[in-house]
Formats: C-alpha cells, structure tokens, sequence
C-alpha cells in the first residue's frame, strides 16, 4: 500500500494505522462500522480498550492528513459518521478501483470482438501491479478476502490479455510467458491449454504433447487427477492430425 500527495509518499507506518487505513480504501465512499475495523484489527481477540484504541488509529490517520492536505481538506476525506468511518475518495485515485474498471472495459472490448484495443486496455490495467496485493499491511480476515478478490480479478485480467493476444495471432510470442504462468500455476489448466494451444500454431507439435503430459503427471501427482475432458480432446487431436492440421476447433474454455 502507498499513499502519495503531490508525488511524495505519506504513508502511515504504524501497522495498525495502516491496517486500517487499508480497510477504509478497501471500502472507499462507504461507511466502515466500528465493528468491523475491530474485527479487521483483532480478529476473536479484541482487547478490552477496541473502541477507544480503533479511536486512536483514526485520530493518527486524521492527523497524518491535515499535515499532508490541510485541515479542510483532510475533514473532507476522512468522516465521522455513524456507525463508523469512511474514506471520501475519487475512483481514479485508487489504482485498485482503476484496474477493475480497466480490466472490465477490456473485457467488454475482446467481447466485441476488438482484441487490439482490449490489449491495450488489460496491459494498462495490469502494469498497475506492483506485486502481491497489500504485501506490506498485516492484514486480517476482512482484508484477506478483499485481497483474494483482487487476485482473482488480476488472474481475469491476465487469461482476457492472453485470449486477445491469441487472437492477434501471437502465439509463438506467447509460449514464454505461458511456460512461466504455467510453472507459477501449475493446478490451472487453462493456463496449461493455451501454452499446449500456443505451441501447436506455432509449428511445436511435439512440445504441445509434451505440455499436456507434464500438466497430466502434474494432476495425477498432487490431486489423482486426470486432465479435463478439452484437454484430452485436445491431445487426441494433437495424436491423430497431421502437423499440417488446425486446432480451433478445439473448446479451449476451460475454468480457472
């Protein structure tokens, strides 16, 4: 998490200041009950002070922003309002809030089937990312599952980027960048079949055979698992076709 104002980083570095800052831009232009925040604090162990020590954290927040913006301003953003607080902020001034919106217009864009400027659109909502979401917050349980949500999205965000990328043509620019999603992911096997996909229009027959069996030792080793049924229509296909032969025709939408 990184706050900045005028290009300089004020940042709170209390942890549970940031903590609950965290909670508040997870929840921008809403109300966050006092509850909660001593949920997110505390989890089951809330001491006895919660309310008066959840009190403290906002007043530092507060504080921290009448240095940065003034005091006018700072009363702007951060309100007192029952039964909580709340972060009063532009959309676009959260780069999480950014992504979402990006990746859905890109989303919306290769569904008309206008791959190009769904590119550009997911790269942009992609070079957000800096690295894990909230990796420098202690987060608790109501900010892990917001940063599994976040998680989830940027995954989207990354299967709409490979599917317009494909249907740019760029198969052969793809295979390593599926080779490493493939080794950082190796339970996903949509993953698995756009590499396999990818290799096969790129003249790599022999190397397609060899992803699937990998992914296939892969299942049956950590689940006992065999590959879904695209994936095995894909490999008969792969086995039974000459090297000259397409695979479009091939249901690749296999779930994450």
């Amino acid at each position: 998490m990184e706050v900045l104002h005028e290009n300089k980083i004020c940042t709170p570095t209390a942890p549970k200041a940031r903590n609950t800052l965290a909670l508040l831009l997870s929840r921008a232009n809403q109300i966050v009950e006092i509850p909660a925040l001593i949920d997110e604090l505390w989890s089951d162990n809330p001491p006895r002070s919660a309310v008066t020590t959840t009190q403290t954290y906002i007043y530092q927040l507060r504080k921290m922003l009448c240095r940065v913006v003034g005091d006018e301003a700072a009363a702007r953003l951060l309100v007192t309002q029952a039964p909580g607080y709340g972060l009063r902020v532009e959309e676009d001034r959260i780069d999480a809030r950014v992504f979402e919106q990006l990746t859905e217009k890109g989303k919306r864009l290769l569904t008309l089937n206008r791959p190009e400027e769904a590119v550009r659109h997911l790269r942009e909502a992609l070079a957000l990312w800096r690295g894990p979401a909230l990796a420098d917050v202690t987060t608790g349980r109501r900010l892990e599952a917001h940063v599994v949500q976040l998680e989830e999205i940027r995954l989207t965000a990354l299967q709409l980027r490979v599917q317009a990328d494909m249907r740019l043509g760029r198969h052969a620019e793809l295979v390593p960048e599926l080779r490493s999603l493939v080794a950082g992911h190796p339970l996903n096997e949509w993953f698995h079949a756009q590499l396999i996909a990818c290799l096969r229009h790129s003249g790599r027959r022999g190397e397609a055979l060899q992803a699937y069996q990998s992914l296939r030792r892969v299942l049956d080793d950590e689940l006992g698992l065999q590959p879904s049924l695209p994936l095995q229509r894909l490999q008969q296909h792969l086995l039974s076709n000459s090297a000259d032969d397409d695979v479009s025709d091939i249901d690749l939408r296999i779930s994450a």
